[in-house]
């Protein structure tokens, strides 16, 4: 009994793996092969045993590697435009160690924990006159031994001077003021 045949199929990134490699081979193999010697240009004599150069002069220099304009050699252009540079492995391994130092870094941050503590300690007026009270709970934080902290709750009081408590005096706009305190913080 004879089934259906099976169809084999290669993913696109396989098989441009393999094309990469290929071309990569290939360009070692026309590296590696011996070019052969160009033939004058027209018009041009070749040098003679007896028009030798003097020994005092140097020989001109053997001229640079000529491009093969061959399908290889525009494959291995073209591969070496799309695909990134490949990193020796001493890079890549310290590209991993400065990756898994960063990520040490943030999980040390995060594993701190973080502590709710109670107080009351005035947020501070800021330049446009509101309360700062992520100051407020830097103090109050930092009076318990942390370094900053976030204000939880905050608690508002009116504080007037002892001018109010004079009998039959009017009161001004100015004799009191309303003053914010942090009462919780949640410190790092």
């Amino acid at each position: 009994m004879m089934g259906r045949p099976t169809k084999f199929v290669v993913p696109f990134r396989t098989m441009f793996t393999a094309l990469a490699a290929l071309a990569v081979l290939l360009g070692m193999v026309e590296a590696s092969r011996p070019q052969s010697a160009a033939p004058p240009a027209p018009g041009v004599q070749e040098a003679t045993p007896q028009a030798a150069p003097q020994q005092g002069a140097q020989a001109p220099a053997p001229p640079a590697g000529e491009e093969n304009p061959g399908l290889i050699n525009e494959m291995g252009k073209l591969f070496g435009k799309i695909l990134p540079p490949i990193k020796s492995p001493s890079e890549t391994i310290d590209d991993l160690n400065a990756r898994a130092k960063d990520a040490g870094e943030a999980l040390s941050r995060l594993a701190k924990p973080a502590m709710m503590v109670s107080g009351r300690v005035i947020c501070p007026a800021s330049v446009n006159g509101a309360p700062d009270c992520k100051a407020g709970a830097d103090n109050l934080c930092q009076s318990k031994g942390y370094k900053e902290g976030k204000s939880l709750t905050a608690d508002s009081a009116e504080t007037c001077s002892p001018k109010v408590l004079i009998p039959g005096r009017q009161r001004k706009p100015d004799d009191c003021r309303t003053d914010t305190y942090v009462t919780r913080a949640l410190c790092q």
